[in-house]
């Protein structure tokens, strides 16, 4: 393969923001010509969420033989690539400083630049991966277990927030009453799964309707656990309906909101949420109804992989923006 492939249309894409090792090569058109992700599922499902110190241990593990790993199923050295782009924010920071100095490492050994990225915009790019689908401007909708945001981006590449959670993001809140229900981690599949069972028969809150497009999910979180010790043997299928339900109405209607606001061609949903069949067949409904296009990444790059980073590394070359990668965790969606 490595013949048949110009040297400098190769990125390798690595990213280590929290709890899996993510590395793919990609060319600036999206197309992923090899990925594979180490998951850390099985080290923190016993803790019932990400153990921080576990997770930077793992990726000291993971992320050598992973790259080794893309090298050799796509046929290509490291002299075949252009560039390598790394996540530096936000994220734990024991786990970007693995990435971020793995990353810089390679690239002095190998003679190549090095662009970190950040993470947010990552998720941003991933609804390009393997085809273009995103036309501007856009709203972008980013849910995932450390995000809930509105964006409009232009195609420039120019982001302006327009709305982001004032406590819990959406894929905390999963994760928190997934362990509520025993359902294990990640909490968002389980949740998801349980919940097409179930009648969503609970009155449960919709938090932050005056919050303008802001959000809010820890009183939504707070509702859950209250009903439940009141009412234990309530279907569990019937409270994940419930609490699906509740959280899908105020992100619809936060995006609803933000349409309306901020001319757009289409709504982009990205981060590990947008792996929900719930929430993609409302966004669905909610797009035919407001006429816009609705953008989605494959469900396969939904969760954090080194293929975002990778697309979104060519943004950072061609800005010219390159710099040794400092890890950040306290970067926003506006910030490159």
């Amino acid at each position: 393969m490595a013949d048949l492939i110009a040297p400098e249309e190769l990125m390798l894409g690595i990213e280590t923001s929290c709890d899996d090792t993510g590395v793919a090569i990609v060319r600036p058109d999206g197309t992923v010509v090899a990925s594979a992700v180490a998951s850390q599922v099985e080290l923190h499902d016993r803790y019932g969420g990400v153990y921080p110190e576990m997770a930077s241990r793992a990726h000291v593990d993971a992320i050598l033989p992973t790259v080794r790993k893309v090298l050799d199923d796509a046929g290509l050295t490291p002299a075949d690539l252009t560039a390598i782009g790394v996540t530096r924010g936000p994220g734990l920071i024991g786990s970007l400083v693995v990435g971020t100095n793995s990353a810089v490492g390679l690239a002095d050994g190998w003679g190549l630049p090095v662009y970190g990225v950040n993470h947010l915009r990552g998720h941003l790019r991933s609804a390009d991966l393997d085809e273009r689908r995103v036309t501007y401007p856009a709203m972008v909708l980013l849910v995932s277990g450390g995000h809930t945001l509105l964006a409009h981006v232009q195609e420039n590449g120019d982001v302006e927030l327009v709305g982001s959670t004032r406590d819990d993001s959406v894929g905390e809140a999963y994760d928190k009453v997934a362990r509520m229900l025993g359902l294990g981690y990640p909490g968002g599949p389980a949740i998801d799964r349980l919940a097409k069972t179930g009648t969503p028969d609970v009155d449960l809150p919709r938090p932050g309707r005056d919050l303008e497009l802001d959000f809010s999910f820890s009183g939504l979180k707070s509702a859950v656990s209250r009903f439940l010790a009141a009412h234990p043997d309530h279907p569990p299928e019937n409270v994940a309906a419930s609490f699906v339900e509740a959280c899908l109405d105020v992100l619809l209607s936060k995006c609803r909101k933000a349409l309306e606001q901020y001319p757009s061609r289409c709504l982009v949903v990205v981060g590990g949420v947008a792996a929900s069949p719930q929430l993609r067949e409302r966004a669905a409904a909610l797009c035919t109804a407001t006429g816009v296009e609705l953008c989605l990444p494959p469900l396969r790059w939904a969760t954090d992989n080194g293929a975002m980073i990778g697309l979104a590394a060519w943004d950072y070359r061609a800005r010219g923006l390159q710099e040794r990668p400092r890890p950040s965790t306290s970067l926003t969606i506006a910030d490159w």
